[in-house]
């Protein structure tokens, strides 16, 4: 399947995309805090009237950039551009000059929303257009009937530059309904985190997640466990990083007791924090997984079993496969690892300016590869072992999972973080090495030993480097090209 024939995703007015927001900016009943990030809130109809003067503003435009901060002006310039129909960018605002400069010129964005302080920089010569603050009256206004645009995320660059993903506000209200399925996910809502705006978590689930539902938002502006804790949300988002802070209050996390549903996401949560979370809220999280390029994928349900370690079921409408290295499904015995693609009604629209890139992505019959490798368990559930680039290790003639390793140290009492990576190594191809954050005292050879006897002996770490701390991105993720270059 080349791009062309991925699924083609219905073009969406801003109501059809958004119902929550526009529906609730009309009734006797919107609340005045009924968006609320980093403590400033707005009512839906605040928000719209707002998001729709920008909108206003911008004929003529084609791509604008967003500074997305934890801020209302970061919500409103978003669906200010989805509601004028251009295509929106969220840029992170860390980036340095660098991966701006990149990100400015392969989008070729014309303008950016807001005045960040970049923006005046020679080479950054972007048009300058300023955001309206909810609850202002502007004259310059569209209809929320227009058709609505899209986004244009670009990814960490990991395998080289950042490339931009296109995705359809098809394909974005695809994946909220499918999740709002899985999650029970209602307008009695009231869902809580503070998550980065600029990548799929914080921004489309979080933030476009409650204006096409309908539910109450508060975003925390920072992730802080006691801002969580002060919330008073029925559901919370949060990456692993978030939820071991949270476990190491416990205090604090008890206040999540009266919630309905804790979610996690963006990487793998450890089993320790798994069980932590559930003595601690008396909630099991729900696991979930996805990328990008697909939106989520495979999850947990509110109304199912959570396992630790484990993402779930496909979601409504996704079809997944794990081949082995010669192209044949391997055992759904959950244990035997495989590279795992995916058929989805929540696809990107491909790279932008990449249509090479874009066509490497799909099998011939179809199938998108995601670059992930995973078992599946004789019930269908989904364990995410990791990139195959740098969590596939070859050792031995064996193919070890880099997360089954991180799984069996973490369970060490003495362990608190893990990352584990192939060296190269002239016997074995690859060897297996462990970088570990652990408590004082805590023996690299009876970790080695506890994961022989706890998995098999030619998964045993050859070597553990114990480290102050792990690299991770904003997302938790941990950075494995810092711990061995190349890895």
């Amino acid at each position: 399947m080349s791009p062309a024939s991925s699924p083609v995703h219905p073009s969406l007015s801003l109501r059809q995309l958004f119902p929550g927001l526009v529906q609730g900016a009309g009734r006797g009943d919107d609340r005045p805090d009924a968006l609320a990030v980093d403590g400033v809130s707005c009512s839906r109809a605040d928000l719209l009237a707002a998001a729709l003067s920008l909108a206003g503003r911008l004929t003529g435009a084609r791509t604008v950039v967003v500074e997305a901060t934890p801020t209302l002006d970061t919500v409103t310039a978003v669906v200010g551009a989805l509601a004028a129909g251009v295509a929106v960018v969220p840029l992170a605002p860390d980036a340095g000059p660098l991966e701006r400069g990149h990100v400015l010129r392969d989008s070729g964005a014309d303008a950016v929303l807001g005045d960040p302080a970049w923006a005046g920089e020679a080479e950054s010569p972007l048009e300058r257009i300023p955001v309206p603050a909810p609850g202002t009256d502007e004259a310059c206004r569209l209809d929320a009937d227009t058709r609505a645009g899209s986004f244009v995320m670009y990814t960490s660059g990991t395998t080289g530059p950042p490339k931009g993903v296109v995705l359809s506000a098809g394909a974005v209200a695809a994946d909220l309904d499918s999740l709002a399925e899985a999650w029970a996910w209602t307008a009695e809502d009231v869902l809580v985190h503070g998550l980065p705006l600029f990548h799929v978590h914080g921004l489309v689930l979080g933030v476009l997640g409650s204006l096409r539902t309908g539910n109450a938002l508060v975003h925390t502006g920072r992730p802080l466990p006691e801002r969580y804790a002060a919330a008073g949300g029925s559901l919370y988002f949060g990456v692993p990083t978030v939820w071991s802070r949270m476990v190491a209050e416990p205090a604090t996390a008890a206040a999540l007791r009266p919630a309905r549903l804790l979610v996690s996401g963006s990487a793998g949560l450890p089993a320790p924090v798994f069980d932590a979370l559930t003595g601690l809220t008396g909630h099991q999280p729900v696991e979930r997984y996805g990328m990008t390029e697909t939106l989520i994928t495979i999850g947990a349900r509110a109304d199912g079993e959570r396992r630790p370690g484990q993402v779930g079921l496909p979601l409504s409408g996704v079809r997944t496969r794990i081949l082995g290295e010669d192209g044949d499904p391997v055992p759904h015995d959950g244990e035997t690892v495989g590279d795992l693609q995916v058929q989805a009604p929540t696809m990107f629209d491909g790279y932008l300016n990449r249509p090479e890139a874009t066509a490497a992505c799909w099998t011939e019959d179809g199938w998108f590869v995601t670059g992930d490798v995973a078992t599946i368990g004789p019930d269908g559930w989904h364990r995410i072992v990791g990139r195959a680039s740098v969590d596939l290790i070859k050792s031995g003639g064996y193919r070890i999972g880099a997360g089954e390793v991180e799984a069996a140290l973490l369970a060490h009492p003495g362990v608190r973080e893990a990352a584990v990576v192939g060296e190269p190594d002239p016997d074995l191809g690859q060897r297996i090495v462990a970088f570990v954050v652990a408590d004082e005292g805590t023996d690299p050879a009876v970790l080695t030993q506890f994961v022989a006897d706890g998995l098999s002996v030619h998964k045993r770490p050859r070597r553990v480097e114990f480290v102050e701390s792990l690299p991770r991105n904003a997302l938790g993720k941990v950075q494995k090209s810092l711990l061995i270059p190349g890895a």
